[in-house]
């Protein structure tokens, strides 16, 4: 018996021997946003979504079939699950039109890999995405009391106990980026099988849309009187029966009537091109998140680029704006002597606008567009500053960085502008652009062009480009275009 205590004691002095100086031993669970997990063909084990290689990419949205088998089926709808299944967070950068770019998770997933006691206590829980974020946040609840369970009997968690100034058994911290947010707040909402929250340290979010985004209305009524490049309306047809996309509408009060704002609601979303029914069913499936509480919610949030905050609807088609309504205490929006409504650009992330995200009381904010939340060297560092339980420095005093303006998608040999906004000189200002497919990058000059710097790209070959401005305080901003070939066919929605 003694020879096994001192066999016992030796084994776990070699665990700490090498754990880090920093770490953690709580449990972490990193959960992607909207087309940030792969998706497979359960039956063909075929990959419906995030397939590495620009070609595949450029195929999916070009060619009249190529999501064709993402699309919900009646079967889906009626809540069956078992034709896709969702096998790991994107490993590749991919592109989404309006959603623009989504960023591989890998370097989130190696940064925090760093600062726990073993990689087992890392969960990378991949989701299917179309369904409603109330089906995946059941799945991650249940998923998430599994990972706490086996990472509290692993060697390294009582090794890391042992490490730590708090000798606590190990908590839940959930790293969410945009929907991902939204799936996590289900999970903790107290409905499931047990009190999650009550074992959770804190959840960090990164650009969570809770209040919603003007986006996703757009994408259910793109095309509508005017024709559209095929992939726009292929992400139309794709979204307009997919309820993950219905639960990202905007929430609060951007609809632009007359001298007045109100919020959208299930005959607008028909109006725009959209199902009812999914956008009730969304609604009201909010409306009882309100009183969820997020345990230490932290909130990292995208500011400095350009976001659409309203919109207008006129015979069936809608106008976004950079701007939106505020409203004073007693909850009466702003208005002029004049009784008119006051617009304010408050920007954001590109896709979610600073308010929508910033619904915790610990906030972060950094100059950096949505899909690059959850990569950035700025994020991963507050991120990282979290899990160890330090307060996040934030970023330098003064306005920090720049916004990117680019377009989504353009074509071989179409030349095209890099747009830094909020900067008006060149001075310490350089841009880059990298081919995502062997990440070679190469410099672009910037010089002033209608009183903006910009940089003038063309590009001759297709492919997934990452478009990048470096600003002389040390951020990155970059954002992804995606380059087609010549001729891209164009649509009009009926």
């Amino acid at each position: 018996m003694d020879k096994q205590r001192q066999h016992s004691a030796h084994e776990q002095g070699c665990l700490n021997e090498q754990l880090p100086t920093h770490v953690t031993q709580d449990a972490v669970i990193i959960v992607p946003g909207i087309m940030g997990s792969e998706l497979r063909d359960k039956k063909s084990g075929d990959v419906l979504w995030g397939l590495s290689g620009v070609r595949w990419l450029i195929n999916a949205w070009t060619r009249p079939q190529g999501l064709k088998r993402l699309h919900l089926t009646e079967e889906e709808l009626t809540g069956s699950t078992d034709r896709i299944e969702a096998t790991q967070l994107l490993r590749h950068s991919a592109w989404t039109p309006y959603l623009r770019g989504q960023e591989p998770y890998t370097q989130l997933q190696e940064a925090v890999t760093g600062y726990v006691a073993d990689p087992a206590a890392i969960c990378e829980f991949a989701y299917d995405w179309r369904l409603p974020v109330a089906t995946n946040g059941k799945l991650l609840a249940k998923r998430a009391r599994e990972h706490l369970t086996a990472w509290r009997q692993h060697p390294k968690h009582h090794a890391a106990v042992q490490h730590r100034a708090d000798q606590r058994p190990a908590r839940l911290v959930f790293i969410a980026h945009s929907m991902g947010g939204l799936v996590t707040r289900s999970a903790l909402d107290g409905s499931h099988h047990d009190d999650l929250a009550a074992d959770t340290r804190t959840v960090i979010t990164l650009g969570t849309p809770f209040y919603g985004s003007v986006k996703a209305a757009v994408i259910l009524n793109t095309g509508r009187g005017a024709p559209v490049p095929l992939p726009h309306r292929k992400l139309q047809k794709l979204c307009h029966t997919m309820p993950g996309l219905y639960d990202l509408l905007p929430l609060y009060r951007c609809l632009r009537q007359d001298n007045d704002v109100t919020r959208i609601d299930a005959g607008l979303v028909k109006d725009l091109g959209g199902n009812p029914e999914l956008a009730r069913n969304s609604f009201d499936f909010h409306n009882s998140q309100h009183s969820v509480a997020l345990p230490d919610h932290r909130s990292l949030v995208g500011t400095r680029q350009a976001t659409w905050q309203s919109l207008t609807l006129t015979n069936g088609k809608v106008e976004t704006h950079f701007d939106g309504a505020r409203h004073n205490s007693d909850g009466s929006l702003i208005r002029d002597r004049a009784g008119r409504i006051t617009y304010f650009s408050v920007q954001g992330d590109g896709t979610v606008y600073r308010d929508s995200a910033a619904r915790s009381t610990h906030l972060s904010t950094v100059p950096i567009q949505h899909g690059d939340l959850a990569r950035a060297e700025a994020s991963l560092d507050a991120v990282i500053d979290i899990l160890l339980e330090d307060e996040p420095q934030g970023p330098p005093l003064g306005e920090p960085g720049c916004g990117i303006s680019t377009p989504d998608l353009v074509e071989t040999g179409q030349t095209w502008q890099a747009v830094a906004e909020h900067v008006d000189s060149v001075h310490g200002l350089t841009c880059t652009i990298t081919d995502t497919t062997d990440n070679q990058s190469r410099p672009v000059r910037v010089a002033m062009q209608d009183g903006y710097p910009a940089a003038m790209i063309t590009s001759q070959v297709p492919g997934l480009y990452r478009v990048a401005f470096h600003t002389r305080d040390g951020h990155t901003v970059s954002q992804l275009v995606l380059v087609a070939e010549p001729g891209l066919e164009k649509e009009e929605v009926d």
